[in-house]
């Protein structure tokens, strides 16, 4: 059944247990067109971002290179496997017609890596009172719900498919590195333009492509508009093949009134920031991905900039769930009560707690003062 783009499958819920801050008892971590965690450092915030970047790499086949990286099964398990022998989720997805989980059961095995125990499906389509479950071989040490919508067409596959590809549209990005040995600031292959890597590594290639493309143009335009909002002296992109090697590209650009052609290593880190952002939320519809995770989107901008960047969320989350970590007073007061997740830390059970506040609840405080002092009083929690 083809949905209407504003009744289409969204992220609503996460139940989370056993990761990182997350205790055995586990987390039910509410997710709105808008998703805002805001609370202290080490309060859990960047655990729930880790948790999307494991998904991203579990999508793709390679959950066991994310453990290995991550510190192995001990650093992802809550206080380590002596303590909590396994991780587990279940990930809501709903329409006005439809609700699909994906669950998964994680366990600590030999060699101090995680194995799947369990793992199923299961999607219900509001015309058909039974749910549809399907589960997958157990033991294995990557995904099999990849393995089984890569390996099948029939016509349980294309149910197993249609969440798969919500859960792979789930994407985290991180444009914090800008350093002279980044990617973002270094020639890459002009063919590379497909989607926007999660580095911004590909941002030239993924320009160039979108303004090539047929009715790319307006959207980077668009982005061209938003960019010169931060950075009045932004006149464009020269996006063309190097004279060097034409199969590489390299993020050139022009400032008003000059012609004189500057390169990506004469671009500030906060420019080069927001350069990565608008293009990630400006983009065509059809390339955004389902759900966009960003941790601390705001880092290195000018106070003006966040509320370019405000819009810029708030355009793309018609289209795209926006999931976001800050501790920024001047952004947080951008947001409506109702897209907040207040994360804290009970140092009594030794876990972190997330809870979306009830504008109506707020309604007489915010009569007087604004969200962020609110959270500077203490009186949504978050606070150190």
């Amino acid at each position: 059944m083809k949905m209407k783009q504003n009744d289409r499958l969204k992220l609503s819920n996460i139940h989370l247990s056993g990761f990182k801050s997350i205790d055995s008892e586990g987390q039910d971590i509410p997710i709105g067109d808008i998703t805002v965690l805001l609370g202290a450092n080490g309060s859990g915030k960047s655990n729930l971002l880790s948790f999307f970047k494991m998904l991203n790499y579990m999508t793709t086949g390679a959950l066991q290179e994310y453990i290995g990286k991550s510190g192995f099964a001990d650093s992802l398990l809550y206080y380590g496997s002596k303590e909590t022998s396994r991780l587990q989720a279940d990930i809501l997805f709903t329409s006005s017609t439809a609700r699909d989980n994906y669950k998964f059961t994680l366990s600590h095995a030999r060699g101090d890596t995680l194995i799947f125990t369990d793992e199923n499906i299961v999607w219900h389509d509001t015309d058909n009172p039974t749910p549809y479950k399907s589960g997958f071989e157990p033991r294995l040490k990557e995904s099999g719900l990849v393995t089984y919508c890569k390996e099948n067409d029939d016509p349980t596959a294309r149910i197993a498919k249609v969440i798969y590809a919500l859960l792979k549209g789930c994407r985290v990005f991180q444009f914090h590195d800008t350093s002279n040995e980044a990617k973002i600031r270094n020639s890459g292959y002009i063919n590379d333009g497909g989607y926007l890597r999660s580095n911004g590594g590909n941002l030239a290639a993924f320009l160039y492509s979108m303004k090539h493309q047929k009715d790319g143009e307006k959207y980077y335009q668009r982005i061209v508009r938003y960019i010169k909002m931060a950075m009045p002296q932004f006149q464009d992109f020269v996006l063309e093949p190097s004279p060097r090697n034409e199969n590489y590209i390299l993020l050139n650009w022009l400032e008003n009134g000059s012609e004189y052609l500057f390169g990506p290593h004469q671009i500030s880190d906060g420019s080069l920031r927001f350069m990565a952002l608008a293009t990630l939320l400006l983009q065509p519809p059809k390339t955004l991905p389902n759900v966009i995770i960003l941790d601390e989107p705001e880092l290195g901008l000018h106070p003006s900039a966040i509320s370019v960047l405000t819009g810029m969320i708030k355009a793309a989350s018609q289209n795209s769930q926006i999931i976001l970590a800050t501790q920024s007073t001047r952004f947080v007061d951008e947001f409506e009560a109702n897209s907040i997740v207040i994360v804290e830390r009970d140092d009594k059970k030794r876990c972190s707690v997330y809870k979306k506040l009830e504008e109506a609840k707020l309604a007489e405080w915010l009569e007087r003062y604004s969200m962020s002092e609110l959270w500077g009083k203490n009186v949504i929690g978050g606070c150190p």
